[in-house]
């Protein structure tokens, strides 16, 4: 694949999509293309996670140590958070067929926000946006679960 190709990869995740054709680019290039067999890990729970990934082609099982578990297509973005923060990997990837990512490094997604502030803000107010949502809907939950 081409540069041209990944950047319009990258655009179709929504949570990169906020970062700008520009920022787009210095991913593309300063990520590496995997390629991973079918039933093959991509990372296990408790690993470091230093990485996202970008599924390209195939799908990947998510499974976390509870037992739940849910399926990553192309275009999904795996282990967002790891873009931001160290941390361990609170679940296992595992490919359900031939599959590629795009392996997005936190060091080289961390340089890009530096180098654009504006972005870094789209996507600043993108996660605080969510994060309130998910704690509405706990919020709600819990208040159904009460009654």
């Amino acid at each position: 694949m081409s540069i041209e190709d990944d950047v319009a990869l990258l655009e179709r995740v929504p949570t990169l999509r906020l970062l700008g054709t520009d920022a787009l680019r210095m991913l593309a290039i300063g990520s590496e293309q995997r390629v991973v067999a079918r039933g093959a890990v991509l990372f296990s729970a408790g690993d470091e996670a230093d990485a996202g990934f970008v599924v390209q082609r195939g799908a990947f099982r998510i499974e976390n140590s509870a037992g739940a578990e849910t399926i990553a297509g192309p275009d999904a973005l795996i282990g967002e958070l790891a873009l931001i923060v160290p941390m361990q990997r609170p679940s296992s990837a595992i490919a359900l067929e031939q599959s590629s990512v795009i392996r997005v490094a936190r060091s080289l997604f961390q340089r890009v926000l530096e180098s654009d502030p504006a972005a870094a803000r789209r996507l600043r107010d993108a996660f605080a946006s969510r994060s309130s949502q998910i704690a509405s809907d706990i919020l709600m939950a819990g208040a159904k679960l009460s009654t």
